[in-house]
């Protein structure tokens, strides 16, 4: 038998399979680095990519609004990385009362203080408050004109009123945006919620009935409209710096990059497809994948990630085990009421259009997942909630496997996958 350890929620769990079952555990590439975490962000901060070092760029008695991740991007180690960025801006004459942190929260919820306290770390959040952007919140948002997708981009007056804005994130794949990190903290992070819907609904074929658009994919920018758009609005603003770190599979930051919030993006989006862009020989019958504990598997919002990625290693009618704890549940009503409220994927696409949400989009991109597989959730989420597009949920992986092997018989060709969050499976015929 072989055996992986794979992380749920806070804890982790042992899955077994027959070794003659194996097809491969399918890990991020290992990359060689001596360097320490402290070593990387200081390098990257000392040679930027695209522009000058920070504190070349800034002048005392500038206002500076440096935007940070939400909580359920704590993974990143923003806690860690920005004092590096506030001692630079310290060191160049900036003051502490002309550093605003403001939240890429998007369009999700407002943050407690404690969960604020875990962003900055202990050390900044003594000197600093964090500003949660609200999406909703008219008074505090700046029209700055449409995008050519005519998406109109309203972004929060914190941000363009300042002397210079700076991006701090963490680069990974999406599902939608191609990767993570740069462009996306301004859109959808600190963006208006009419602005975010617009961008996210080119997720969607122009064509009714057509389904989702073919482009919009983890790893695609080059015809992904969605990255197009959100480059197109964040020129708008015009970002003064990026720092965005990328993460290895044991949490450690192995590599970051600094500068222009293009050219240094780009140069991060090569490094992730480098490391967890891993090429694979064949399609299997069975993926187990963890979404690699929490907050990656903090509800089902966010656990459709695994999804995505899972997927592109499974035979068509093969079978996906997503270990995900969702400890806050479905971690949006709109992905419970487009599971739950309609009873097909053409009632489903027609109700995302008519009223367009993230979470709408990610309830139905799952249920047309599931027309293709067969897919059960390990998880603490209610077993009932996706019945109506086939989605079992079970307790442990045991019972899981049992409905499988019950099924399909137990000769069935797998993989792991530990890190279904951020590891993306590449098959080429």
């Amino acid at each position: 038998m072989k055996r992986v350890n794979m992380k749920y929620g806070n804890t982790t769990i042992d899955v077994s399979i027959r070794m003659d079952n194996l097809l491969g555990v399918i890990e991020s590439n290992k990359t060689c680095s001596h360097k320490t975490e402290e070593e990387v962000v200081i390098d990257a901060l000392k040679n930027p990519i695209g522009s000058n070092p920070l504190g070349e760029i800034v002048q005392k008695g500038e206002k500076i609004c440096i935007v940070i991740s939400d909580i359920t991007r704590a993974w990143q180690k923003m806690n860690f990385y920005l004092a590096f960025i506030v001692d630079e801006l310290n060191e160049a004459g900036i003051e502490d009362r002309d550093i605003i942190f403001l939240c890429a929260t998007g369009s999700h919820r407002k943050q407690t203080k404690e969960e604020h306290r875990i962003l900055l770390g202990e050390k900044l959040a003594q000197r600093f408050e964090v500003i949660d952007h609200n999406a909703l919140d008219q008074e505090q948002l700046v029209f700055l004109g449409k995008t050519s997708f005519g998406t109109p981009v309203r972004l929060n007056k914190l941000a363009v009123e300042a002397d210079h804005v700076l991006l701090t994130g963490a680069i990974v794949f999406h599902d939608l945006a191609g990767f993570g990190g740069g462009r996306k903290s301004i859109l959808p992070g600190i963006a208006c919620y009419e602005s975010i819907m617009a961008n996210h609904a080119l997720a969607l074929n122009e064509k009714v009935g057509g389904g989702s658009n073919p482009s919009v994919r983890c790893g695609n920018v080059k015809t992904n409209p969605i990255h197009l758009d959100m480059i197109e609005a964040t020129n708008f603003l015009k970002p003064s710096f990026l720092f965005n770190v990328i993460i290895d599979g044991d949490g450690h930051i192995i590599k970051a990059v600094a500068g222009g919030y293009i050219k240094a993006h780009e140069m991060g989006q090569k490094m992730v497809e480098q490391m967890d862009g891993v090429s694979i020989k064949e399609k299997a019958d069975l993926v187990i994948a963890s979404a690699g504990g929490y907050p990656k598997d903090i509800n089902l919002y966010q656990a459709t990630k695994t999804l995505s990625n899972a997927k592109e290693a499974v035979k068509n009618g093969g079978n996906i085990i997503i270990l995900s704890e969702c400890i806050e549940g479905v971690g949006n009503e709109d992905v419970r009421q487009i599971i739950e409220d309609y009873e097909n994927n053409v009632e489903r696409e027609c109700a995302v259009r008519e009223e367009f949400s993230v979470a709408k989009y990610i309830g139905y991109d799952m249920a047309q997942t599931a027309k293709r597989f067969q897919i059960i959730f390990v998880s603490d989420l209610d077993p009932d909630l996706m019945k109506k597009i086939h989605i079992q949920v079970v307790k442990t992986v045991e019972e899981a496997l049992t409905r499988v092997y019950k099924e399909k018989g137990e000769n069935l060709k797998a993989y792991f996958i530990p890190y279904g969050a951020n590891t993306l499976p590449k098959y080429k015929q």
